[in-house]
């Protein structure tokens, strides 16, 4: 599509002056298609695309003017340029006429030529532009089809036998006849949770960046969705180590279903990421009328080069390796949830306040993407 040639449509009943256009704006990657007459003009334009429209004003049966008005009024050359050229004196109201059929230009015979080549290179140019911009977007939604593919396979064909495997090393592990089979065990069925995660985080990303993830607001209370999220990591070996403090009014209207997800990847990057012997802190200002603060604080503190790519895909942990509990895209999620909601998330981390993040939530979802 790029490559093949720009066409562009002249039009006049004189030969002549058909002749010394040609001769003015042949040149490579062009394609110039002639007609002697309006109708003759519609009948190519029904077969061929173009980039610009050169009509003579003046011309029998169906003059320029009359022939730009049928271009404007079919959806299929509404949008192509039109120079106009005529023998006609100068006169205002005619060329308000021209402008008014739809006129990006109007000029008077004699003209420059080098005014008409300009201004012809500027419309060729524009073509071939909007030409690259319908390839890229051809490939991009070539990519995002194949994309959702990959997750499909990664939703279904992944999680079935995923989840085989973490049951049976469950049972191993149950069963293990010694400490070093158990351990064993242990380590499948690690690796198979960690990568169980990956797969999720994977899916929901492609959800959320192919804009099929929509809003689905209802009334909540914030707080006890925080209660439930930690109760979630009731099994965990830092889960008492989590605690919760609310107050005011934490009612809203948000998608739970994400915010769950948004509040479970950071409390999640908490326990993995911070000390081992510090508290986890999950606290819920409801004080305001129209916004909810939620911040989830531990001691673990951030490297200050990671710190502006916080909430960017895959990103590092600070040392050029992602880290191993996931893809680097757990807090990029959060990120998108919240942008969602129409809220704002921050992060930051030193040695005196330990790591803290902050959500800051409309009370009501005003469901915008990025």
């Amino acid at each position: 599509m790029t490559n093949s040639p720009v066409n562009i449509l002249i039009v006049d009943d004189i030969a002549h002056n058909i002749t010394a256009l040609e001769a003015l704006l042949a040149r490579p990657g062009v394609e110039l298609l002639v007609a002697n007459s309006g109708t003759a003009a519609l009948d190519l334009l029904l077969k061929h695309e173009a980039a610009l429209a050169i009509l003579d004003v003046n011309m029998p049966g169906m003059n320029g003017f009359e022939l730009a008005s049928l271009m404007r009024g079919s959806p299929r050359t509404s949008h192509v340029p039109i120079i106009f050229l005529t023998a006609t004196a100068e006169d205002a109201s005619r060329t308000f006429r021209g402008y008014e059929a739809g006129a990006v230009d109007f000029l008077h015979k004699p003209f420059d030529p080098r005014i008409l080549q300009s201004k012809v290179d500027v419309f060729v140019q524009l073509e071939q532009h909007k030409r690259q911009l319908a390839d890229q977007l051809l490939t991009t939604r070539q990519l995002l089809e194949a994309n959702e593919m990959l997750m499909a396979v990664l939703g279904h064909d992944l999680r079935t036998p995923l989840g085989t495997v973490l049951a049976s090393a469950e049972y191993l592990a149950r069963n293990a006849p010694d400490e070093q089979s158990a351990t064993v065990a242990g380590r499948i069925k690690s690796s198979s949770m960690r990568m169980s995660r990956m797969v999720h985080q994977l899916l929901n990303l492609a959800r959320l960046q192919g804009g099929r993830m929509q809003l689905q607001p209802r009334a909540a209370e914030l707080t006890a969705l925080c209660r439930g999220v930690i109760e979630e990591f009731a099994t965990h070996e830092r889960a008492g180590q989590i605690t919760l403090n609310a107050r005011g009014n934490s009612t809203g209207s948000w998608d739970t279903d994400l915010l769950w997800q948004a509040i479970s990847n950071l409390i999640s990057n908490a326990l993995h990421h911070g000390d081992d012997d510090s508290a986890i802190a999950v606290d819920v200002d409801g004080e305001a009328p129209n916004w909810i603060k939620l911040t989830i604080s531990n001691r673990g503190v951030i490297p200050a080069g990671v710190l502006p790519h916080l909430f960017e895909a895959f990103g590092s942990n600070g040392v050029g390796e992602r880290s191993r509990e996931g893809l680097g895209l757990g807090l990029h999620i959060v990120h998108k949830i919240v942008h969602m909601h129409g809220g704002k998330v921050t992060g930051k981390s030193d040695e005196i306040v330990g790591t803290v993040f902050s959500l800051d939530l409309p009370r009501v979802a005003q469901s915008w993407v990025r």
